[in-house]
């Protein structure tokens, strides 16, 4: 998911969902027709794009959600605007998170009290209480997984039998990572990917604690509290949404924006704590089931649409958003980068809007015009090429 602008975790494009190539083949034509969104100037060295938003634009803006609180919108009501013709419901369990930030194929924590590793296999678990320990390992041995310690040195425990995971009673575990270490509740566990090759770390925790390391990494925890209630439940129904609906093998969600953002202890806040408790188990449904509640930081004043599937991701305009503006100025050589088969770069035209909002709405269709021939591609694939905020810009 998008973040609000300025977050340390907001990626080149501003966090986008989707990654896709060029779409259709050169057309015979190498240069566009006129029109207001041209550029139309042969061999420009850059093009400017102005745009509003940030993030995709669909579901709940987090920018408009900060302004329709504060004019004294409840979180219920947010959401009812944002996901029109979604219910509530209740959704719970267990979530399990990739941890990306764990490169290698070992699983390193910290020794602690009451500190276990059980085998998934088995169920058989071990306490863990070795004099002088300071941290514990689990490494592939074939099938199986190696258990070690680290005392003055590392040596070798035993053999568990298939996958495992670390647990511990009450408190967190600290996950040694390449760079340092993270704190995260529940479980840390060793298992194999589904490609086979190496092993993944994956925390699985409680819906509920998770989303204490999601909603504060998602939108400032002392934004207005009914802002932050409705981030909570669009983050709770879009995990149980992943985990329902998606089969990733041994893990739900990433713990980056291909999912939503999720920093474990080290994040979490007394006020996003609030609005979780204050909203506990509450997500919403379409149809009986939990919905895609996509949300993005803003949509620059105009909600974009979902798939056909998602009639609650609609099109339209929204006077809660403030319109975040911007301006990027677009080498050429970017775009022949992007688009090498165009030769060099002429110009732009956009050739379909969804109608959603200023200069006729988001970009659906655009040409990317070369000495060589025409690219139509996608507005989302477009933006992500060229690492744009949103796909509400014109040209020129």
């Amino acid at each position: 998911m998008r973040l609000f602008p300025g977050t340390i975790t907001t990626l080149a494009a501003g966090l986008a969902l989707g990654l896709a190539g060029p779409g259709s083949l050169p057309s015979a034509s190498a240069t566009p027709d006129a029109a207001p969104d041209a550029a139309a100037a042969a061999g420009p060295e850059t093009v400017t794009l102005t745009g509003s938003g940030w993030g995709h634009g669909k579901g709940l803006s987090q920018y408009g959600a900060k302004g329709a609180a504060q004019q004294g919108l409840s979180s219920a009501q947010i959401l009812d605007f944002y996901y029109p013709g979604t219910a509530p419901g209740l959704g719970s369990g267990s979530v399990k998170v990739l941890i990306t930030a764990d490169t290698t194929s070992n699983v390193v924590v910290q020794h602690r009290s009451k500190l276990k590793v059980r085998s998934l296999a088995t169920g058989r678990t071990w306490k863990l209480g070795k004099r002088g320990a300071k941290r514990w390992k689990l490494t592939a041995h074939g099938g199986d997984t190696k258990l070690s310690v680290k005392t003055g040195r590392w040596h070798k425990v035993r053999i568990i039998p298939g996958q495992a995971e670390f647990r511990g009673k009450g408190g967190t575990l600290r996950l040694h990572v390449p760079g340092g270490a993270v704190d995260y509740r529940g479980r840390i566990r060793s298992v194999v990917p589904a490609s086979g090759q190496g092993r993944d770390t994956v925390n699985v925790l409680s819906v509920e604690k998770y989303l204490r390391g999601v909603v504060p990494s998602e939108m400032p925890a002392t934004w207005h509290p009914q802002a932050v209630q409705a981030q909570a439940v669009a983050a709770r129904t879009y995990a149980v949404f992943e985990r329902d609906n998606n089969d990733r093998g041994v893990f739900d969600v990433w713990d980056t924006t291909q999912s939503q953002v999720y920093r474990g202890v080290a994040v979490e806040k007394a006020e996003s704590d609030a609005a979780i408790r204050a909203t506990a188990r509450q997500i919403r449904t379409y149809g009986g089931a939990p919905a895609f509640t996509q949300f993005s930081s803003s949509n620059g004043g105009a909600k974009a649409a979902g798939g056909a599937s998602q009639p609650y991701l609609a099109a339209g305009p929204d006077p809660y958003d403030p319109k975040t503006g911007w301006q990027q100025i677009v080498p050429a050589t970017a775009i022949e980068q992007a688009y090498p088969g165009i030769g060099d770069f002429t110009g732009l035209k956009v050739t379909t809007r969804d109608g959603s909002g200023d200069w006729g709405g988001r970009v659906v269709k655009i040409e990317v015009a070369g000495t060589s021939g025409t690219v139509t591609d996608e507005g989302d694939d477009f933006r992500s090429l060229l690492g744009l905020k949103s796909t509400l810009f014109t040209v020129g």
